[in-house]
């Protein structure tokens, strides 16, 4: 009953929403504090971006080699409301012309969601608007769906490769994802941090203010022999989707003390060859995530699952680490083998932000779902979540697959 009215509510504001190119369109707000970005963004149910606000705390947060909870929540706190006002200010509404407030409330660090959490529910009661709770990593995954809307049909496969998470799952809508594999341990993004440091890149200058992944790809393009160092290929004889990157990390972490013995360098130095390194680092987790993911496309194209449909078969790439073109190069060069479409969102939308929080919200009220649309009285009930799983799992039946492959090669 409480949801019937709340979408009455909705359906009644969205006639006094904008016309934009002869079509009635309403807007969604989009709150994003699952880790260390303060995300605030409006967009329409045409998929345009009205205002887009990203406070990073990057810069804090890499004096001191990893994200510290605690400040990164008091940096949220003290952002949240002015990155809202130069939000609206920027898409030139008021907020009475919001028709639902987005916020993520998992997965993530408690702390940092707690506050998104708490200012969404302020504004939900101040301007009496419907509260739709996110999960953070299914916003990823339906993220492309703003860019190529028309062209990118459910269901689809998707790689979602970031700082905090390595999946593989196939999309059939907002809380509709069924997972076919999952990290084992580190996250990609996580490795690249880690490794980085140990490396040293952080005293080159050109390095200071990039994440590691992102100084790890800037060095292997100088890279004139990949192959200088070897990387182990992480579960190499389990026939599943899952991944491992522990191996690669703690791989790296002993080549690197042996090159700095051999070379006899400094404790405020870096190796001579650090891009073959680089360059053989990115190749060998692109390699992993390529045998993954040609597994899953291997058991969705299968005639018995069928996971595709009668949609195009599409595998989108998500996540921060998705920035990365040469991996992003690799996955589409493996998807071509199969007539697969690869795709991914634009590059300021593969990191975490507020657009993909409120384009999930949309996705969300297109399907008119009744456990996301609550009345003002119950939006207390909403709550977080440090740790979330999808809406199903297929990982076993992967495995009982068994699918052996004859291995695509990176680039």
């Amino acid at each position: 009953m409480y949801a019937a009215a709340a979408f009455k509510l909705l359906k009644s504001r969205c006639v006094c929403s904008r016309r934009i190119n002869k079509r009635l369109v309403s807007y969604v707000l989009g709150i994003e504090t699952s880790c260390d970005d303060t995300g605030i963004a409006i967009v329409d149910t045409v998929g345009r971006v009205h205002g887009n606000v990203l406070e990073s705390q990057q810069k804090f947060h890499t004096r001191y080699g990893g994200i510290i909870p605690p400040r990164a929540q008091d940096l949220h706190r003290a952002r949240i409301d002015g990155a809202f006002e130069r939000c609206l200010k920027s898409a030139q509404l008021q907020p009475d012309q919001l028709d639902a407030i987005a916020v993520t409330t998992r997965p993530g660090l408690p702390l940092s969601l707690l506050i998104g959490l708490r200012y969404a529910r302020h504004l939900a009661r101040k301007h009496r608007k419907p509260l739709l709770p996110v999960h953070h990593m299914e916003a990823h995954a339906l993220q492309a769906r703003m860019e190529y809307r028309e062209e990118l049909q459910f269901p689809y496969l998707c790689l979602l490769i970031s700082g905090g998470h390595s999946q593989l799952a196939v999309v059939n809508g907002p809380g509709q994802l069924t997972l076919l594999g999952e990290t084992l341990d580190d996250a990609p993004g996580e490795a690249f941090d880690k490794i980085a440091r140990r490396l040293r890149l952080y005293i080159l200058p050109e390095y200071r203010e990039m994440n590691g992944g992102q100084a790890i790809e800037h060095a292997a393009q100088f890279s004139t022999n990949p192959d200088a160092f070897e990387f182990p290929l992480p579960l190499s004889q389990q026939r599943n989707c899952n991944f491992s990157f522990a191996g690669i990390k703690n791989n790296s972490f002993r080549a690197i003390r042996a090159r700095e013995r051999l070379e006899r360098t400094p404790p405020d130095g870096i190796i001579s060859n650090y891009p073959d390194f680089c360059g053989g680092l990115l190749r060998a987790v692109s390699r992993h995530l390529m045998h993954r993911t040609q597994r899953a496309l291997e058991y969705c194209l299968q005639e018995q699952n069928n996971r595709f449909g009668n949609a195009t078969p599409t595998l989108v790439i998500s996540g921060g680490v998705a920035n990365n073109d040469v991996i992003f190069e690799n996955m589409c060069h493996l998807a071509a083998q199969y007539n697969c479409r690869c795709l991914r969102p634009s590059k300021r939308y593969c990191s975490d932000n507020g657009v993909m929080i409120a384009w999930h919200g949309i996705e969300q009220l297109r399907q008119n779902r009744a456990a996301s649309l609550r009345p003002l009285a119950d939006i207390d009930n909403i709550d977080i979540a440090g740790s979330a799983s999808f809406h199903e799992s297929a990982v076993s039946l992967v495995q009982e697959a068994s699918i052996k492959c004859k291995w695509i090669q990176p680039l």
